[in-house]
């Protein structure tokens, strides 16, 4: 009778990871083939001159979009840091890469319209393209150094005037296995724009689905820490310095994390 009672809540529970996975996998496709249309009249708005009223109104919706992609997971999120968050003028956050739900937490929380540096492969994927294009995030070619100079020269411009980006130094995902080293020259987005950078840890993210390729309930924890202001470095302090002072910032937050579970 156990036996039968605990094989009849295994399978209850495997039906509903499943049922759970494909509603958030229908909640990422369906909402960005519907939500389309409404972002290409932002798009004319933000051209006829309401780019301020734009900006802030895709960061509403990312915002909503992403909070309910997190709730349809079950996943918990804890959130310290928001108040080092500026408010105005441009900002690089500089976040550690656990996986896929990083950039949703982001938009989810970030509470700013917020644009990131994506592969150029995503430049073909259909819906995905359009929306990252929305956010003011960039394509990179890594295999052009002249694209990708051009690209890097774009995102300062968007910095300069008030926009934020994200930076992932790691250069791709972690799949956790903690903090990885920063890519040489991963932070000249920041410096050439003598942008204050927000250190980002995220911590869990990764179980979320990559861990076993199913949606899972998790405890996920998301620290914005202190700026740093890369205007008034000198240019040594730029290329030698600055790289392993944002890595330890985020390594001591994401320590921080671990020894409190």
């Amino acid at each position: 009778m156990n036996i039968t009672r605990l094989s009849f809540l295994g399978l209850y529970r495997i039906i509903g990871i499943m049922i759970k996975t494909i509603l958030v996998f229908l909640h990422v496709v369906i909402s960005m083939i519907i939500l389309l249309p409404l972002g290409l009249i932002f798009i004319l708005l933000y051209f006829i001159g309401f780019r301020k009223s734009t900006l802030r109104a895709i960061a509403i919706l990312c915002n909503c979009w992403g909070r309910l992609l997190i709730w349809l997971t079950g996943s918990r999120v804890t959130i310290t840091g928001m108040e080092n968050i500026p408010q105005k003028g441009g900002v690089c956050f500089v976040s550690n890469h656990c996986g896929y739900f990083d950039i949703v937490l982001l938009l989810a929380y970030c509470d700013r319209p917020i644009g990131f540096i994506a592969k150029k492969e995503l430049l073909f994927v259909p819906f995905l393209n359009c929306w990252i294009f929305l956010l003011g995030g960039l394509f990179l070619d890594r295999r052009n150094i002249k694209k990708a100079i051009r690209t890097i020269n774009k995102g300062v411009e968007k910095i300069k005037s008030g926009r934020s980006m994200i930076i992932f130094p790691e250069g791709h995902r972690s799949k956790g296995r903690g903090l990885l080293p920063f890519h040489p020259g991963s932070l000249k987005l920041a410096t050439m724009a003598e942008a204050p950078i927000i250190p980002v840890a995220i911590k869990g993210s990764y179980d979320i689905f990559e861990k076993n390729y199913r949606v899972a309930s998790v405890q996920v924890k998301l620290s914005f820490c202190k700026p740093v202001d890369t205007a008034s470095l000198p240019a040594v302090e730029r290329k030698l310095v600055l790289s392993d002072k944002i890595f330890s910032v985020i390594k001591e937050e994401l320590d921080r994390h671990t020894e409190k579970e």
